[in-house]
């Protein structure tokens, strides 16, 4: 009987001993297998957010500036200071000519959403020296001086033109324009036109319209195709206006900034083979690009419930425009592109610092108070602007043979110029709105960098006709550049929002 009950309880030891390995060995896979499966989902979800942005990082492209200094200097410097500038009265009211036919093609497209729709402002809404045509207001010295000369200049003039047809008079005014116009890169809307109309961009904001479809095709397309120097790789998007391509205009929605019209891996590479000013060309126009998509997906409409439009940041459409994955590697060098023509503006920001510290530049809109903390908020922009250790070198551009540089300034001006008309062709009017106002305010920023000697040589009590600038040009200088710290402040916050997602 004891050997029986022995050899029991030496079975049932045994037995224990194999189970407690078999329930250790479970419990340690399994706790294992968690830990992989743990492992695998973070590394899941940091991939997902190194698609867009993980990647934005380092020194740019032909500059000396790392995106890290500029997120900073931005985010906590001009972001917050611009933002105060463009809301007064003098940045505000944008007088812009929306019913300008295109110039390259019949214009059969306007857009019929109701978001694409601009409210202009009635006149009485407009400060009185704003419509007065007073916008560089100078002070009473110096209106007295200019008052002499135009008046002297005006007699000779009439002395001469008494002896000339009516032919010839027009002949002389067409030759003035055309000598104006000369260092422009824009084409500049005629302000007295009677299609001309003031527009408050406060009450018209940047936004995701809605407008797609074969005319935002061929505005994009005309661009990059016929008027951007770019790298060969760059591919051409499928033709919506071609035969059999089926229903689907735009695949997946895309917009009239939808970056499906770049592309090409070796970009980079192929880049290498364009001179600097080509290269500079093209990432301006990429840059603008990106900075409308930003624009465009920061301010999406998530709801219509209700008849009250809910609008805010689409993280969704952000991945589709900017993630690796959707763009075929294009979405990291996008972004840096934004990076490189904010570079642009702010140089030319710094450079024409000294055109406003003059003591007798006043941002006139008749309301004396409201004008001086007005100036006083651009200077302290300008100060910052000027404090900026990482400039960009524009100096190194156009510097070879004389005559080779001044063949390729002037067709790089006449791209951007052609680019600036274009603006024209598209269909929905709040985007036309916006696309001219920011082609004209990158468009002044070039102006303004290649006008060194004339700024230089401004005289500090008196105006200039070397260097002048219109209050059209200013209010696009100025806004551009707050969109382009608004996209840059901007990704911040998508930065934000990707990592809540996870």
């Amino acid at each position: 009987m004891v050997k029986h009950t022995s050899h029991f309880c030496g079975i049932v030891f045994l037995l224990c001993l194999l189970l407690g390995d078999f329930v250790l060995g479970w419990f340690h896979y399994g706790s294992q297998g968690k830990t992989q499966q743990q492992q695998q989902q973070r590394s899941t979800e940091d991939s997902s957010e190194q698609s867009c942005l993980c990647h934005l990082t380092g020194v740019l492209d032909d500059c000396f500036c790392d995106v890290e200094s500029i997120d900073v200097f931005n985010n906590f410097k001009i972001f917050p200071r611009i933002q105060k500038l463009i809301e007064r009265d003098f940045f505000r009211y944008y007088r812009v000519n929306l019913k300008r036919p295109c110039p390259f093609w019949p214009d059969d497209s306007h857009c019929a959403i109701k978001d694409c729709h601009v409210e202009p402002c009635p006149e009485s809404e407009i400060p009185v020296g704003i419509k007065s045509g007073n916008y560089n207001k100078y002070s009473q010295a110096a209106n007295a001086i200019r008052d002499i000369k135009e008046c002297e200049q005006a007699h000779e003039l009439g002395a001469i033109n008494s002896t000339l047809s009516n032919q010839s008079k027009e002949a002389f005014q067409d030759w003035a324009h055309h000598d104006d116009a000369q260092d422009h890169f824009c084409g500049l809307d005629d302000e007295t036109s009677p299609d001309a109309e003031y527009v408050d961009l406060r009450l018209n904001p940047e936004r995701f319209t809605g407008y797609k479809g074969p005319s935002a095709w061929r505005v994009w397309n005309s661009i990059y195709e016929e008027n951007c120097f770019k790298p060969r790789s760059v591919y051409r998007p499928l033709n919506p206006l071609a035969p059999g391509r089926g229903e689907s205009l735009f695949p997946r929605g895309e917009s009239l900034f939808s970056h499906s019209h770049w592309g090409g891996d070796d970009d980079d590479v192929e880049s290498l083979w364009l001179c600097l000013e080509k290269r500079v060309f093209y990432r301006l126009i990429s840059g603008l690009h990106s900075s409308i998509n930003i624009h465009l997906c920061a301010e999406y409409l998530l709801d219509e419930g209700w008849g009250k439009a809910l609008w805010g940041p689409n993280v969704h459409e952000f991945r589709r425009r900017f993630d690796s994955a959707e763009t075929k590697g294009e979405g990291t060098r996008r972004l840096k592109n934004l990076y490189f023509l904010y570079l642009i503006e702010l140089r030319a920001l710094s450079k024409v610092a000294p055109y406003f510290e003059r003591a007798f530049i006043n941002l006139y809109t008749g309301n004396a108070q409201e004008d001086s903390v007005t100036k006083d908020l651009l200077l302290q922009i300008l100060n910052e602007t000027k404090a900026f250790p990482m400039h960009f070198d524009e100096s190194s551009m156009f510097a070879g043979h004389k005559i080779e540089a001044k063949t390729l300034k002037e067709e790089f001006r006449l791209h951007f110029k052609n680019i600036s008309r274009i603006m024209d062709c598209v269909g929905c009017s709040k985007c036309r709105l916006w696309g001219k106002l920011q082609t004209q305010g990158l468009g002044t920023a070039l102006r303004i960098l290649f006008s060194e000697k004339e700024i230089k040589n401004l005289p500090e009590n008196s105006p200039s006709k070397g260097f002048q600038l219109t209050r059209q040009e200013i209010v696009a200088l100025l806004n551009a550049f707050g969109r382009l710290s608004t996209s840059i402040k901007e990704l911040h916050n998508f930065r934000t929002l990707l990592k809540d997602q996870r």
